[in-house]
Parts: C-alpha cells; sequence; structure tokens
C-alpha cells in the first residue's frame, strides 16, 4: 500500500473542484486507478454521476437509471424525496446500517435529479466551495437580499 492524496471529486476532471482533501492509504483498485473507490466518497460519486450521464442514451427497458430520466425531471424529484423521507426515518430511528443504505439511495437520485435537471454536479461543487469559510448565518442572510 501507498499513501496518496484523497479529494472529494465532482463533475468532469477538467470542471473539478477539491472540495476537501487528506491523506490516506490506498491499494491498487482492479482498474489500475490506484484509488480506493470503496474509501473515497468523491471517486464514487464521481463514477456513479458518469455512469448516469451514458443512461441518458440507453433504453429505458435496459435500465432503471434510464427509466427515471425518461420519466423525467418530475419523477426525478419524487423519487428524490422519498429517498430523503426513508433516510429521515432511518436517522431518527438510530439504525446507522440502515441509515448508510438509504443516505446511498438518496445520493444516487440526487445525481440523477441533477442529471434529469441538466444541472452538472460540478456547479454545486462550485456554489458549495463558495460557501465555504462563511457562516452559515451570514450566507442565509444574504440569500434574502
Amino acid at each position: 500500500m501507498r499513501s496518496m492524496p484523497q479529494a472529494f471529486l465532482f463533475g468532469c476532471s477538467e470542471r473539478a473542484i477539491v472540495v476537501t482533501s487528506e491523506t490516506t492509504d490506498t491499494a491498487k483498485t482492479d482498474d489500475g486507478s490506484g484509488v480506493d473507490a470503496d474509501g473515497d466518497l468523491g471517486v464514487v460519486l464521481e463514477r456513479l454521476w458518469q455512469t448516469i450521464e451514458s443512461r441518458k442514451t440507453a433504453g429505458a427497458d435496459q435500465s432503471y437509471t434510464a427509466s427515471l430520466l425518461e420519466a423525467g425531471v418530475d419523477k426525478c424529484a419524487k423519487k428524490f424525496g422519498e429517498e430523503a423521507v426513508e433516510a429521515i426515518i432511518e436517522a431518527v430511528s438510530g439504525d446507522r446500517r440502515r441509515l448508510t443504505a438509504e443516505v446511498a439511495d438518496v445520493m444516487y437520485h440526487l445525481l440523477v435529479l441533477l442529471a434529469a435537471s441538466d444541472v452538472d454536479p460540478a456547479a454545486v461543487a462550485r456554489e458549495l466551495s463558495k460557501r465555504a469559510g462563511v457562516s452559515g448565518h451570514a450566507e442565509k442572510a444574504a440569500r434574502k437580499s
């Protein structure tokens, strides 16, 4: 194993924004990237985003993601909301394992909703980056004006 930087990336590599970075010990993955995709949220989300984007051209009968995208923003938003409620229920119940699974569903459906809405996650990363270091109260007050 070797130590390598781990970064949270969103969007295509040319537009990726580093939101946070730390060093972690990783082993080579089967794709040879040297990044432990199982432990790097940014890599997992980037791969998931690329998969979702590729499903835009797949048939609804071939892919669940394609069927959601074909159904449109309303359906994608509904599924995202349903999964968010399920995550809330698990958070309140205190079941961390089930909460983890539901949050994975929420993140997937959020990315599908972004894809259906033609919003690149890199735009979300830029917005989050702008807010870094700004008081939540101050940021919220600025949005009201």
